[in-house]
């Protein structure tokens, strides 16, 4: 998609791909999302006379499904692991999950951590295009239902049946926050999402809050105050922030 190949750095190929053709050409442009930046770089490739086609709205703002229970756990780095762990157990055996990196190297990783116990893959973008599509059809299938996936290589997969997403990484941003969680709670079902949150996500704090409340979700008091005063606190267990205001809630332990 446009934003993401460009969100990526992979600008100066596109500008040496314009200046090897030639100036009268049809230039097409395909995105879920169309935000100023990618906007002004567009405008680089594309002639005075384009023509925007909007499909479900695109000019407004992205929200949250609000079928989907989002659930925020305040924690440090090495808290991941067992918490993802406790989380998987707790699913019934074969749930549809995916889970969430933000690099090629932790979905390897964390896969390999987590097929001892669990029946899980990972797809990247290091993968070969007939390993992945083995991945995604054993994926869809339910013979391995944990798809440990980034960014990228998840882009435009509509997959049936998702019951939970993980960010075991919190993305670069609340919009690709929105589109993750997005995989579950679709065609009127209802959905979870669980969010690992740590200290260094703390810049993301304010807009994930406001994602959240939108959304009629319960906003963690930990994550609200990291919101206001741009830092985490407390003491105590750290447990599960939970949606609608029902579960457990953000506890401030996690480290920080």
């Amino acid at each position: 998609e446009a934003d993401r190949m460009l969100d990526m750095g992979f600008e100066p190929q596109i500008q040496k791909i314009v200046r090897s053709i030639p100036r009268q050409r049809q230039t097409l442009f395909f995105s879920a999302t169309w935000p100023r930046e990618v906007k002004q770089i567009a405008s680089q490739f594309v002639t005075n006379r384009t023509v925007h086609v909007f499909i479900g709205g695109v000019e407004e703002k992205l929200v949250a499904n609000k079928s989907i229970t989002q659930h925020i756990k305040m924690c440090s780095g090495h808290e991941k692991l067992p918490e993802l762990q406790r989380i998987l157990r707790s699913k019934p055996p074969g749930s549809r999950i995916m889970i969430f990196c933000t690099t090629k190297r932790m979905c390897d990783q964390l896969t390999y951590s987590i097929a001892r116990e669990f029946r899980a893959a990972a797809i990247h973008g290091d993968k070969r295009q007939q390993e992945r599509d083995y991945v995604l059809a054993a994926f869809k299938s339910g013979q391995t239902p944990i798809l440990v996936a980034t960014d990228v290589a998840a882009r435009g997969l509509d997959i049936p049946n998702v019951c939970a997403v993980i960010n075991y990484d919190f993305p670069t941003g609340v919009e690709d926050y929105i589109h993750r969680i997005g995989r579950t709670g679709r065609a009127g079902a209802t959905g979870e999402s669980y969010t690992f949150f740590t200290f260094e996500d703390s810049k993301h704090a304010r807009e994930l809050a406001q994602v959240m409340t939108e959304a009629g979700q319960y906003v963690p008091p930990e994550l609200e105050q990291m919101a206001k005063f741009g830092g985490g606190g407390g003491g105590g267990r750290s447990r599960w922030g939970g949606g609608g205001g029902g579960g457990r809630f953000g506890g401030g332990g996690g480290g920080f």
